[in-house]
């Protein structure tokens, strides 16, 4: 950008650069990102953040979208239907690509054989911004690369059907290069790991890599219908942000988004290129797991504690012995009402029976002693 002299650059809808905070870095260098996508735009002028894949802005309804463009765009009247409100995005869009030479790219798919680029969108934006700018850059995730221009005939019919229900979309752009005297003289692609070859070393969550960011498991998923994209704290929402966004991190940050799910697999059953979303997600349920034993956390100590004396009988049942000499001072009324500790934080909004004097393991030897008694005397 700074070799171009550019302070200002128009986007076409991309979430890779979303993933890496790339507004944010041209805003700190004096670059302003003019985002091009409608629901994209929506996003950027109201200062929100996107709550969709395929729909960034599907939590704003028409009154709100209104109020974001009078107050971004400085309008004194603005209608609240459709038609007025894609009047007023197109006023201002047109501006900016007329007058922003710069463009910014990302990528559904790359094509290995040809060098191509592929840019699937809806609204015609995208052809704007790969046409009219002087300089192009394409910034796309190394999963996006595809061995072939043939390899595109099945993709072009997946996306959009497991997207939006369409049959093709409307908009379709592959590019290859330069051409002297037409469109952008300067492309650049940048290829961005962030995280994806250490996911594709692992054998188990290696397939997240495969999604081609249709959307379909969030409109099926019924976690993300009750919470919505927003819970999830980042631009990958959903069943599908629930696994990419702590791999894409290392398992540093978002550890609780593994355990965001039911497991009741309808994001797997609607996957059109069949991620075992369920799956991944217990396999780094695991990881969470053994990463927090490894340090010294009391939960992780207490379930090591656990485990052992739930291996044993013997074990048990001295734990048994012990828990009934040990819970008499916090027992009243035939309830266990306050524990310490730690432990309290339960016992302040429910209460717990006690343990009985008699475990079901003691009972069952005494009646296996009575019943042999019983037939010895019998005899």
């Amino acid at each position: 950008m700074k070799q171009y002299g550019g302070k200002e650059v128009i986007k076409i809808k991309t979430m890779t650069s979303d993933e890496i905070g790339l507004n944010h870095a041209f805003e700190a260098n004096g670059i302003h990102p003019h985002e091009t996508d409608l629901a994209d735009m929506i996003i950027q002028l109201g200062h929100d953040k996107p709550s969709h894949i395929v729909v960034p802005a599907l939590h704003k309804n028409r009154q709100q979208v209104r109020e974001i463009f009078m107050q971004a765009m400085g309008l004194s009247e603005l209608g609240d239907k459709p038609e007025d409100l894609t009047n007023a995005a197109r006023q201002y869009l047109r501006e900016k690509f007329l007058k922003v030479k710069i463009g910014f790219s990302g990528a559904n798919y790359l094509l290995a054989d040809t060098g191509g680029v592929c840019v699937v969108e809806s609204e015609g934006n995208g052809r704007m911004c790969l046409t009219l700018p002087d300089v192009l850059i394409t910034v796309a995730g190394i999963e996006k690369v595809i061995p072939s221009f043939r390899d595109l005939e099945v993709f072009l019919q997946l996306l959009p059907r497991s997207a939006t229900g369409e049959r093709m979309n409307p908009y379709n752009s592959l590019w290859t290069g330069v051409h002297k005297g037409e469109g952008p003289q300067h492309f650049h692609v940048v290829l961005l790991d962030n995280g994806r070859t250490r996911i594709l070393a692992d054998p188990e969550s290696r397939q997240t890599l495969h999604c081609i960011r249709c959307g379909a498991c969030l409109n099926t998923c019924p976690v993300y219908r009750q919470t919505g994209g927003h819970a999830y704290g980042s631009i990958y929402a959903g069943p599908i942000g629930a696994i990419l966004t702590p791999q894409l991190f290392d398992m540093q940050h978002s550890q609780s988004l593994p355990y965001a799910s039911s497991l009741c697999g309808a994001c797997y059953e609607v996957c059109p290129v069949k991620i075992n979303i369920p799956e991944v997600l217990i396999h780094l349920r695991g990881r969470v797991v053994r990463e927090q034993q490894s340090g010294a956390n009391l939960e992780a100590i207490g379930m090591k504690a656990m485990a052992q004396i739930f291996s044993s009988g013997r074990r048990f049942e001295a734990a048994q012995r012990l828990g009934q000499f040990g819970q008499w001072p916090f027992v009243s009324e035939g309830w266990v009402k306050h524990l310490p500790g730690m432990l309290g934080n339960w016992t302040s909004v429910r209460d717990l029976r006690p343990l009985p004097k008699q475990s079901f393991r003691g009972w069952w030897r005494e009646r296996e002693k009575a019943t042999a008694k019983k037939e010895n005397a019998d005899a």
